[in-house]
């Protein structure tokens, strides 16, 4: 029975100075909306833009650029757009979620994401173009070069 009450200590003790890691007090679990990859600095953002608990939305809006300010690339994909494709991969114009809430929430199909070819790289690269709307709509687009960790909202 003695040896039986000293393992349960030793696992309890166990449990407690093994979640008591170098970051002291962080939960190791992640923050919603924060990706692995995203620093502990990304992640307190993350965490900051969160819906307070009376349900209302502390985000501002997305940055902007104008067309003329976006990548050569970013231009090419707009006009794919408009015209409907052809598009250059297969994934192009699948469904956007927008599951981090950072564009403005609108119904479950609204965006729709496009690749911004780049330069060199031997895959699709991080560069995204995300509208919403009917398709061949570009009034309600979005850049990010970033692979959507942040947007900017495409404007004339």
């Amino acid at each position: 029975m003695n040896r039986a009450w000293a393992f349960s200590c030793i696992l309890a003790l166990s449990a407690i100075l093994g979640g008591c890691g170098k970051d002291g007090s962080q939960n190791a679990t992640q923050e919603p909306g924060a990706s692995a990859s995203q620093a502990p600095g990304q992640r307190e953002q993350a965490a900051s833009d969160t819906p307070a608990a009376s349900g209302a939305q502390q985000r501002s809006a997305p940055a902007a650029v104008t067309k003329a300010q976006l990548p050569g690339e970013a231009a090419e994909t707009l006009r794919l757009i408009k015209a409907g494709g052809p598009f250059p991969f297969g994934e192009d114009g699948v469904l956007f979620r927008n599951s981090a809430v950072l564009l403005p929430q609108h119904p479950r199909g609204y965006y729709h994401a496009y690749t911004v070819r780049t330069p060199g790289s031997a895959d699709r690269g991080q560069r995204r173009i995300v509208c919403g709307g009917p398709r061949k709509q570009t009034s309600d687009c979005y850049y990010t070069d970033d692979y959507y960790v942040s947007f900017k909202r495409i404007t004339e």
